[in-house]
């Protein structure tokens, strides 16, 4: 029976910090963000063991850091970080992982809990009816054809505005004002584009999520507003979701080229799982492109 990650040296630099010290070939220190409760629990699976991988990529700066939602990913822990030097570092599908953009969004509504109350299974039912959810899920109704997503991959968030599907206020709400510049479709392969465009507008299944809620209780009434949260009973919306098959398989195309690509540049990893290639090369700027696409 694996033993996880127990045999993984740490040294105890705070009371939330822990490091693995370098050794076997690390070019840096690994960093993990854990109370002592949970890096017992870190330490069940693989996840100290990617850590110490990720700490032998070339270029890495300072740390190969696991944040406290740690745990075994590809290559990367889940909650790995890792910062590459731009001229020297590499990129690897895998630190960026399968699911392009993954992330969680809250919205915020002017709707009160006791408005909505009356009106939660009707709303329920109409959120199921309309946002195609589950695997293997895909949208009937809402269609593009490859220009559209060629368009779509490459705008981002503004395409949608500029089609009626959003508003302004979305793009000044988004990271990079929803849309990566550097987005080239040219870059993904025909079985992406086939996946993106059975897949795209839909929610996705294992832990991706649409709920609703409502403000418990604030804290900080400045950083609260800052989000648009204003009051307690206030009702939100919270969707995690991202790239699904779209990603998926961009991650997939472009592990198989950069490990071709290892010997090319003489890059040694402990994990295939980590292929990689230099941020600059072809390689890279070709996956970096592409994962530009499944970003927006």
């Amino acid at each position: 029976m694996s033993n996880g990650s127990r045999d993984i040296p740490l040294n105890k630099i705070s009371e939330n910090i822990w490091e693995i010290p370098k050794a076997d070939g690390m070019r840096v220190p690994g960093r993990v963000y854990a109370d002592e409760e949970l890096i017992q629990k870190i330490q069940d699976d693989k996840t100290l063991w990617q850590c110490k991988n990720v700490a032998h990529l070339p270029g890495i700066y300072k740390y190969a850091i696991t944040l406290p939602d740690g745990h075994q990913g590809y290559g990367f822990p889940i909650g790995g970080v890792a910062a590459t030097d731009f001229e020297e570092g590499v990129i690897s599908p895998g630190g960026v992982g399968y699911d392009i953009n993954c992330g969680v969004r809250l919205l915020t509504t002017s709707i009160e809990l006791k408005n909505l109350r009356p009106k939660i299974k009707d709303l329920t039912e109409a959120l199921f009816r309309n946002i195609p959810s589950g695997l293997g899920s895909s949208r009937q109704k809402f269609r593009l054809d490859k220009k559209e997503l060629n368009n779509l991959v490459t705008e981002g968030t503004p395409w949608l505005i500029e089609k009626d599907m959003g508003w302004s206020q979305d793009a000044e709400n988004c990271e990079e004002n929803g849309r990566m510049k550097d987005a080239n479709p040219d870059k993904i392969s025909e079985r992406a584009k086939q996946r993106g465009l059975s897949q795209v507008g839909t929610l996705g299944s294992g832990n991706h999520f649409l709920e609703l809620q409502r403000v418990d209780k604030i804290f900080d009434d400045k950083a609260a507003k800052a989000f648009g949260l204003t009051h307690e009973d206030q009702v939100t919306i919270m969707i995690h979701s991202g790239s699904r098959g779209f990603g998926h398989q961009i991650c997939s195309d472009y592990l198989k080229v950069m490990e071709r690509a290892l010997n090319k540049y003489k890059i040694n990893v402990p994990d295939k799982q980590l292929a990689c290639t230099p941020g600059q090369s072809k390689e890279g700027e070709d996956y970096y492109q592409a994962m530009a696409c499944a970003v927006n």
